[in-house]
């Protein structure tokens, strides 16, 4: 059994094991700045917490906040068109790419030096922004070289495998930075911190990705154009695309339980941040797991899988009273949400067509982050206004929407269809 750190088949040819390995590093790289540096990395604690002391905002008003920061991951689709259409300096993807995260560690260092939600909220946008363009291209890159190397279960498990390393490390950061710093001082450490990340993309888009210089020409471009309108049309794109809308969108829990946690149970703001880490721990284990046990499954089957997971998991915050049961059961969220993310991520790239892979990813993705967004202010409404900040009835709502996706999963037709099998049939 190989070490499962090493994410290659010993029989590759050579040059595709080189070539394997430099995007499984470079992957790595851009998905640590993401665990870092979204709005939800290592910011999110201080952030929220300070909006909650210093302003005294309700988990509605908080939701509602950082639901401005996922507007630019909603419209992925337009960076992702802009880069498959229009090459900047002879490359579709580096350029963007440096581009994005310079104005990342910018747009970081200027929220260092602000208070007002208001002004943050600013601020913190175009980083939204950066790091969404920056995510985007990474996903064409991602669907691109799936397309000649076969290796998308791999490249997406890499990918969250190194975003939840870093998201332990940034949930363990941020808690500690509120714990130990009045509000405003651990805000403004968190931003000086995160500044520093995009960094790394910048580096490591100028020496690993294989891009060859190109120009605009009118053959091209229409041709690109032509398969962006195809992509649009296709039936089976927008079957997978509703999908992953209607697996996503389960009222969300995320501000409730830190609301829950800081006020009923009176966790420490440290403690809270040590279960963030516990949470990105559960994905770190399953990402491992995926590449021992998981790998060769049929699509169909990881799906039920991920959600029969998701349900049991999101109906056992039932238990949840005291320390040891959120320790446990946020290694459990983090495990279950891990599978659900590779699952579903493998998913929307195997349906990619080519010549529009920035678009066609980025539409599924967004897919994605609308139905998590909506989701997560449901959540918080219901928790607020109708639950009266009771936990146990959301709890239950939330895995009914999460079990409801069993009866989606017949629709897609999969049959025995691998991860990382591209579904080209579905394109002729």
């Amino acid at each position: 059994m190989s070490d499962p750190t090493q994410p290659l088949h010993g029989d590759a040819p050579a040059p595709e094991r080189m070539a394997i390995n430099r995007l499984m590093l470079f992957f790595a790289l851009v998905y640590v700045v993401e665990g870092v540096g979204q709005v939800i990395g290592l910011i999110a604690q201080p952030l929220t917490y300070y909006l909650k002391q210093e302003y005294g905002w309700s988990a509605l008003q908080v939701t509602a906040y950082f639901a401005l920061f996922n507007f630019p991951w909603i419209i992925k689709p337009l960076y992702g068109a802009l880069s498959d259409l229009v090459p900047i300096f002879g490359y579709r993807r580096k350029t963007y790419l440096i581009a994005a995260n310079v104005a990342a560690t910018g747009a970081y260092l200027w929220s260092t030096q602000l208070t007002a939600p208001g002004e943050l909220a600013l601020a913190l946008q175009l980083t939204a922004y950066a790091m969404a363009a920056s995510s985007t291209v990474c996903g064409a890159v991602l669907v691109e070289n799936t397309h000649t190397l076969g290796q998308a279960g791999k490249f997406v498990n890499q990918q969250w495998l190194w975003f939840n390393i870093a998201a332990m490390a940034s949930a363990i950061v941020g808690g500690e930075l509120v714990q130990h710093l009045p509000p405003a001082s651990a805000l403004h450490s968190a931003a000086m911190i995160v500044a520093i990340a995009p960094l790394m993309v910048t580096f490591g888009t100028l020496f690993l990705i294989p891009e060859h210089k190109t120009k605009i020409n009118a053959p091209g471009f229409r041709d690109t154009l032509s398969s962006l309108v195809a992509a649009s049309k296709k039936r089976e794109l927008w079957i997978v695309g509703a999908f992953l809308f209607l697996y996503y969108f389960s009222p969300g829990l995320n501000t409730p339980l830190y609301y829950t946690m800081t006020d009923e149970l009176k966790f420490s703001q440290s403690f809270i941040g040590i279960l963030g880490s516990i949470t990105a721990a559960g994905w770190v284990v399953g990402a491992l797991l995926y590449r021992y046990f998981l790998d060769t499954r049929s699509s169909k089957r990881i799906l039920n899988l991920s959600i029969a997971l998701g349900t049991i998991t999101t109906a056992a915050y039932l238990l949840l009273y005291n320390d040891v049961t959120a320790v446990i059961l946020s290694f459990c969220s983090g495990f279950a949400a891990m599978l659900a993310t590779v699952a579903t991520v493998t998913l929307a790239a195997d349906y990619c067509p080519p010549r529009s892979e920035g678009f066609s990813f980025a539409v599924m993705m967004s897919l994605i982050n609308l139905a998590t967004t909506a989701g997560d202010i449901v959540g918080s409404f219901l928790f607020d206004r109708l639950f009266h900040n009771t936990l146990a009835p959301l709890v239950l709502v939330s895995a009914a929407f999460t079990a409801f996706a069993f009866v989606l999963v017949p629709l897609l037709r999969l049959g025995e269809k691998k991860q990382g099998e591209q579904a080209t049939m579905a394109f002729d």
